[in-house]
């Protein structure tokens, strides 16, 4: 009996993490989404089981998917929500894990993008200046590879950091 329960939490173990997208995945899925709603709502999809309390990345990744949906919504009130759902979720995130640069990242992303007239700006600069202290600490190459082409088009990062940013 106990035999059998084992082998049934190892199946089951097994087909939950066979599940779990890598951060490659995602990261794939959130540049495809800015163009492509398809992409967005399976990005929501696959990130749904997540929030700030169980994985604060892919939390942050859900709701700037869910921030993204406002652009394919055609109902204003649908595009309100969309934005307040994901910037909910994404402040809590941030709250849950602050030194996570690929989550200041994506809110730094999120309100350089929104229009102002929504006021979601108000952390744009120490965004920045959390970014430009901490991307030369990125050891992760693939992180930096993802992040370079943002920061280097955003109008809020000056010429001098952005040259900086490359190292």
């Amino acid at each position: 009996m106990k035999n059998t329960l084992f082998v049934g939490l190892l199946f089951l173990a097994q087909s939950v993490f066979a599940n779990t997208p890598t951060i490659g995945e995602i990261r794939v899925l959130y540049e495809k989404a800015v163009n492509d709603e398809s992409a967005c709502n399976k990005l929501v999809q696959i990130l749904s089981p997540y929030n700030e309390n169980n994985n604060p990345l892919y939390a942050g990744y859900k709701a700037s998917a869910i921030m993204m949906m406002a652009k394919y919504a055609f109902n204003p009130f649908s595009k309100m929500s969309y934005f307040k759902k994901g910037k909910q979720i994404l402040e809590n995130a941030i709250k849950a894990d602050e030194k996570n640069i690929e989550l200041r990242f994506l809110r730094f992303n999120a309100q350089t993008h929104m229009p102002s007239f929504l006021g979601y700006n108000g952390d744009i600069k120490k965004d920045k200046a959390f970014l430009e202290d901490s991307f030369s600490k990125i050891t992760d190459m693939k992180l930096k590879e993802f992040m370079l082409p943002y920061l280097k088009n955003s109008d809020f990062m000056i010429a001098d950091t952005s040259e900086q940013l490359k190292k």
